[in-house]
Parts: C-alpha cells; sequence; structure tokens
C-alpha cells in the first residue's frame, strides 16, 4: 500500500504527456506498469486509494474466509473485468506501442535455473491472462496465496533476480539512463532478519523460499547503492518519498488518501526535474 503514494506519480506522468517506449514493474509496481500503459490515471489512484472501500478487498473479511489478507484473485482477476468495480481498459492498453516488463518469483522451481518469471504483451493476450500476471507479481507470501499458472505456483516478484527495481532487465534492453521510482525513502536499506529461525517455520516445506527470503537484504541492498551510484553520475532520476506515511499493510481510507495527496504535491514539486531529466 506503499504504492498509494507513487501512484501520484503515474498520475502526473500521464497528466502532463510523459510517456516511455519501455515501463518496468514489480510487485505494486507491476499494477503502476499497467495502469500506466492503459493510460488511466483515474484507475492509479483508485487502485490504491478508493478501491479500499470495498470491504471484500482487505483486512480481517478476507482472512477470515481463507482470501489472505488482501484478497487478491478479487483485486486483480474479477475488479479490473469490463463490469468490475475498477474495469481495466484492456483494448487501450495493448493499442499503445509502449512495451511491459513484469516479474515474479515461480515458488516450484526455487533454487533452480529459471525461477523468475518474465512476462511481457506476448504473454498477455488476454485481460485474465494479463491481470492473473500482475496478480503473481504483486503475491506477497504469507500475506495472499501463491497464484497457480499452468502446474506452477507463483509468488512476488520482489523475490526474483530483479530484487524489487528491474534494472538488470532494462539494461539487457539497451538502456543506460533510467527514470526509477520508489517506495522507500532515500537512504533506505533492509536489515538481516532478526528470527531467521520465524521464517523458517512459517514458510513450512519451502525451505528454498525461506532461503531467498532470508538472503533478500544482501542483494536489495547492493541494489540501492547502485541505483544511488547512477542518480550520482546523471544516469538516473529516482523519485523518492520525501516522508512515507503508511506502510505496506496501511487499509485506512483517510491515511491512504493523505498518503496519495502528499505524493502528488511532490510529484507536481518535481515535475519540472523530471523534464530536465528527459529533455522535454
Amino acid at each position: 500500500m506503499r504504492a498509494s503514494y507513487t501512484a501520484a506519480v503515474v498520475s502526473v506522468l500521464l497528466e502532463n504527456g510523459l510517456y516511455f517506449k519501455d515501463v518496468y514493474g514489480v510487485s505494486a509496481g507491476a499494477s503502476h506498469t499497467v495502469n500506466y500503459i492503459s493510460q488511466d490515471a483515474e484507475r492509479a489512484r483508485k487502485s490504491f486509494v478508493d478501491f479500499l472501500k470495498d470491504k471484500r478487498v482487505a483486512g480481517i473479511g478476507p482472512l477470515m474466509l481463507a482470501q489472505g489478507y488482501f484478497n487478491a484473485r478479487y483485486i486483480y482477476e474479477e475488479c479490473g473485468l469490463p463490469n468490475g468495480t475498477i474495469p481495466f481498459d484492456f483494448q487501450k492498453f495493448m493499442a499503445n506501442p509502449a512495451q511491459m516488463h513484469i516479474e515474479s518469483f515461480n515458488r516450484s522451481a526455487c533454487g533452480k535455473v529459471g525461477a523468475t518469471a518474465y512476462w511481457t504483451k506476448l504473454d498477455t493476450p488476454t485481460l485474465p491472462d494479463l491481470m492473473r500476471r500482475v496478480r503473481a507479481s504483486s503475491s506477497l507470501p504469507l500475506v495472499m496465496p501463491p497464484v497457480r499458472i499452468g502446474n506452477d505456483f507463483y509468488v512476488d516478484g520482489g523475490l526474483g533476480d530483479s530484487w524489487g527495481i528491474c534494472l538488470s532487465e532494462a539494461r539487457r534492453d539497451g538502456y543506460e539512463r533510467f527514470f526509477i521510482v520508489r517506495t522507500q525513502m532515500r537512504g533506505y536499506r533492509k536489515q538481516p532478519d532478526s528470527r531467521p529461525w520465524l521464517t523458517n517455520l512459517l514458510f513450512g516445506r519451502h525451505k528454498n523460499l525461506a532461503k531467498r527470503q532470508l538472503e533478500r537484504w544482501q542483494h536489495y541492498n547492493a541494489l540501492c547503492d547502485e541505483v544511488e551510484r547512477l542518480e550520482r553520475t546523471g544516469r538516473a532520476y529516482v523519485f523518492y518519498p520525501e516522508k512515507m506515511p503508511i506502510n505496506s499493510m496501511t487499509i485506512d481510507i483517510n491515511r491512504l488518501a493523505a498518503s496519495y495527496n502528499a505524493g502528488l504535491a511532490q510529484a507536481k514539486s518535481e515535475l519540472a526535474l523530471w523534464r530536465g531529466f528527459l529533455g522535454v
């Protein structure tokens, strides 16, 4: 839900006609990616603010029904349908020449080469195909159930080889300059898990996945170091929240609205800097 703050970045980019040819997203960033490519600023906001008025989305109710703290099936696979709560314009998404790259992590293949799944528009010929993969990219282990695609089960893309920011994939596509949107404040670094025994216990028989979770902080922090280096050398513009008033599990609608509004004020204040970096 920290993405309520950065949803405002999506809105300001779209409202000012700032478009990218290739868009990369992981976890909540996958939702931002598809909303941006479908050029729907209103849906970008609703997805992380207004949507939480619906008690079916998150909280004790879905948890008691074994749907997860966030009811991912409802959020991603039902609400974006043409008659859903926040319909997704799939035709506009596909018609936009901008390309998508989102990632998830294949729990079934954990510990093996190829466990990170990479999906583009070619993998999503229908709206259900797309939204199931956005859901897979966003499904936090233990908070949401894993997503089955074919014979495999997928969890949040932050556990994949990008470790939360698709920098290496953008480089493979030939890019040397990057516009990066973060949901953590400048200088944030993850700490080692202080209770690895509990993580191993909670992940149960998925020991390789627990190992991935326990090792993530090292890879993530190295990635943050690289992003800061790129920023210092002028090869990246990084949007960092000036403050982060909520956490990942916040579902209070007033706090989410305040988070979006704070992000909106910051995004508008940085717009001239964005244009300078992008040369437009």
